[in-house]
């Protein structure tokens, strides 16, 4: 890939991935809120902006660079949860935890509604292409990063949705496991462990979603 192809595939995937990124974390300060702990609120985390969740490094560098590997990781500036302020801690950290990659679940659809309602038009010309593979690269994004979310360890969300999920001895040993979780995920993804495991589940949703548009 060239110097200019480089550049137009930084642009294509900056919009996309910055607002995955972003609207994942505000939906977890949004549910965070709803379901009884204000912290995130009261930081400013439920906004829309995304200069409130980039991280330069996580929502920038990484995930531009991992995008050229064909598997997308990355992630945004932390938002603190105080499940001890949850009106049900053990119970609504599953829906804290699931309002992200269903933040992004949505969007996914929601490039999926732009790139029909792009190829409806049948227009032409460098920007129309441009908004076409931006819509393409929205789909693949979100799906990208609400499958690696769900994946069932501690800190990701799936983590999350396990330890909510399991009985209190279980989720307390479960819990335990999260120090390691950082150094297991990037073991997973180095030796191409984790692409194999969670593939097949991208591999469908983006197939279905891909039928949406007639493909």
């Amino acid at each position: 890939m060239d110097v200019q192809g480089i550049i137009v595939y930084i642009a294509v995937y900056a919009i996309p991935v910055v607002f995955a990124i972003t609207l994942h974390e505000a939906g977890h300060a949004y549910a965070a809120k709803h379901f009884g702990d204000k912290t995130a609120w009261m930081l400013g985390r439920t906004s829309l902006n995304p200069a409130r969740h980039i991280d330069p490094i996580g929502t920038v560098l990484v995930p531009i660079l991992t995008a050229f590997t064909g598997f997308l990781f990355g992630w945004a500036k932390p938002v603190p949860v105080n499940f001890e302020n949850l009106r049900d801690p053990k119970r609504d950290m599953l829906w804290v935890a699931a309002a992200g990659p269903g933040a992004n679940l949505a969007m996914a659809l929601g490039w999926v509604l732009v790139a029909k309602l792009l190829l409806m038009a049948e227009g032409s010309g460098i920007a129309y292409e441009f908004w076409i593979r931006v819509a393409d690269a929205g789909i693949k994004v979100n799906v990208s990063l609400a499958v690696l979310n769900l994946f069932p360890l501690l800190p990701l969300d799936g983590g999350r949705i396990v330890a909510s999920l399991l009985p209190p001895r279980l989720a307390y040993q479960y819990s335990r496991l999260e120090p390691f979780g950082m150094m297991i995920l990037v073991l997973l993804i180095v030796s191409g462990a984790l692409f194999w495991m969670i593939g097949p589940v991208m591999g469908v949703l983006l197939k279905n979603l891909y039928s949406l548009l007639g493909f």
